[in-house]
């Protein structure tokens, strides 16, 4: 049945997402919210759910305009089911602001194949992921895919390899600044979330396991499949195809290790 609704890109299935993602949203907030209710906290509700749509459809403007999938409504519609899996993702600010910047610098990577302003595209990208650490700091993993398209798309210019680290340098200082500016505490804070924490004290409950099963069965069944049909694909979108997965691996435990 939801095979056949999100076949094709529709206004009804864009439609049916955005009210699921509000409606569910809203079922979050009850269900968690602890504190007073404010104006202060409504506008921080709402700031949330629009970082959340702008997620979804940021996902699904990478896909549609790089041509990795068909004219489907799939993207979107798996988007939403992987934000129903981790519910308590929608109420981390840190978490879901990093996600969202991280997609951002996806989305200059997988542009990265069609070699039109390389330097500008690369630089963006680290740039995005260091402003993503600064909320949730080991995203900065994410620059080793950095490196990665650089090494698909534009080795041969030494002087691409240096500009994440140009990217590093000033968003570092931009950061400082405004820490001095505003609250010294961000930098205590950041550091503070250098640390390591090896317990995995998420999935306790049944439900919490069930749905990692179920995440981790439909995410294996659609990379086995990629895996085996990327013969048939366009030579030209191996390395995107490639890029995605990688950024689909560590996205997966983006959200599965957090609370």
């Amino acid at each position: 049945m939801f095979t056949s609704l999100f076949r094709k890109s529709t206004p009804l299935n864009y439609s049916i997402v955005i009210l699921g993602v509000v409606l569910f949203y809203f079922l979050v907030q009850i269900h968690f919210v602890t504190n007073v209710f404010t104006s202060i906290n409504a506008i921080e509700k709402i700031v949330l759910l629009a970082i959340i749509f702008g997620s979804i459809f940021t996902t699904n403007f990478i896909v549609k305009k790089n041509g990795l999938s068909k004219d489907s409504a799939y993207t979107v519609f798996f988007y939403f089911l992987l934000l129903l899996f981790f519910p308590n993702v929608w109420n981390n600010k840190s978490l879901l602001l990093s996600n969202f910047f991280i997609l951002l610098a996806i989305r200059r990577l997988v542009s990265l194949q069609s070699l039109k302003t390389p330097k500008e595209k690369i630089f963006d990208a680290s740039l995005w992921v260091f402003v993503a650490a600064m909320f949730h700091f080991w995203s900065i993993i994410y620059i080793i895919l950095v490196f990665i398209a650089i090494l698909f798309h534009a080795a041969r210019d030494y002087r691409n390899w240096f500009l994440p680290f140009i990217a590093f340098f000033t968003s570092c200082s931009v950061f400082v600044l405004f820490a001095l500016i505003f609250d010294k505490s961000w930098i205590s804070q950041l550091l503070s979330d250098t640390t390591v924490n090896y317990k995995i004290d998420y999935f306790v409950k049944p439900s919490q396991n069930l749905a990692l099963s179920v995440y981790t069965t439909i995410g294996l069944y659609f990379v086995l499949s990629l895996l085996m049909s990327m013969s048939k694909r366009p030579l030209m979108l191996h390395t995107s195809y490639k890029k995605v997965l990688w950024a689909f691996f560590r996205n997966s435990s983006f959200y599965s290790i957090h609370k």
